[in-house]
């Protein structure tokens, strides 16, 4: 056999790390609970009794879905769709009003850890189950409007977690070859499945936010680490590992 018949074949061999797709709250912010204060309101405007079991299962259920579109839930918890979009609508306005007070601020080591990947050489997308309006409420709130390369909502992609659509469309506009150079970095079982199925080759679910770290594992959590913090640390170890 002579050098020209041999060959490497590098279809499954590990990729650097060029874009993290990150989520918002409980990753990389904390709200100190208004989403569910909001999440709580928009129930009760539209006719379900604080304390009552259907209340509790519909906030149990939202709870549940930490990290999907905010339309999509309410889409799962009200029949209608009028009325689905209006209980977003009443979400949205009551938790930018929550937030005008600067209940918002970042996860201790959050903006670091985003800056050092970015002078890696990494691109990052915040990505969130938010609408637009709000999502860039959070970013001007906290400063963060430069802070990454993109910022994406479900209306962005077509469809909000679980969904891939978000990620890819990260992929797509920043450029990528391969969906194996893409961490996710999530605190929901949510974030979890749609880095899953994007074929995204690191999965880090966080434990400042919604779920458990047996929840976070049960949806495909590659790695899991107490705080994004902790992030440089997973992308280095991995990095050298394929240098």
């Amino acid at each position: 056999m002579n050098g020209d018949e041999i060959s490497r074949d590098d279809s499954h061999a590990p990729n650097r790390l060029r874009l993290a797709v990150v989520d918002m709250v409980g990753t990389t912010i904390t709200d100190d609970g208004r989403t569910e204060r909001a999440m709580s309101k928009a129930l009760v405007e539209h006719g379900i009794k604080p304390g009552s079991t259907r209340f509790e299962s519909m906030l149990g259920y939202a709870r549940d879905t930490m990290g999907f579109s905010k339309l999509t839930v309410f889409s799962h918890l009200f029949e209608d769709p009028a009325v689905a979009e209006s209980a977003n609508k009443i979400f949205e306005k009551t938790y930018d009003e929550l937030i005008e007070d600067g209940g918002v601020r970042a996860i201790a080591g959050a903006e670091d850890a985003i800056l050092w990947m970015r002078e890696s050489g990494m691109q990052i997308c915040l990505a969130t189950g938010f609408g637009r309006h709000t999502q860039n409420m959070v970013l001007e709130s906290l400063g963060w409007m430069g802070l990454a390369d993109l910022s994406l909502c479900p209306a962005d992609a077509g469809r909000g977690r679980p969904y891939p659509d978000m990620i890819l469309t990260a992929v797509l506009a920043l450029d990528l070859d391969d969906v194996r150079e893409v961490a996710v970095v999530g605190d929901t079982s949510s974030d979890m499945l749609s880095g899953v199925r994007s074929g995204a080759s690191l999965v880090a679910g966080v434990l400042t936010g919604s779920h458990s770290e047996a929840t976070l594992r049960a949806a495909g959590a590659t790695v899991v680490v107490d705080s994004i913090k902790q992030l440089p640390l997973l992308v280095e170890k991995r990095d050298a590992r394929i240098l």
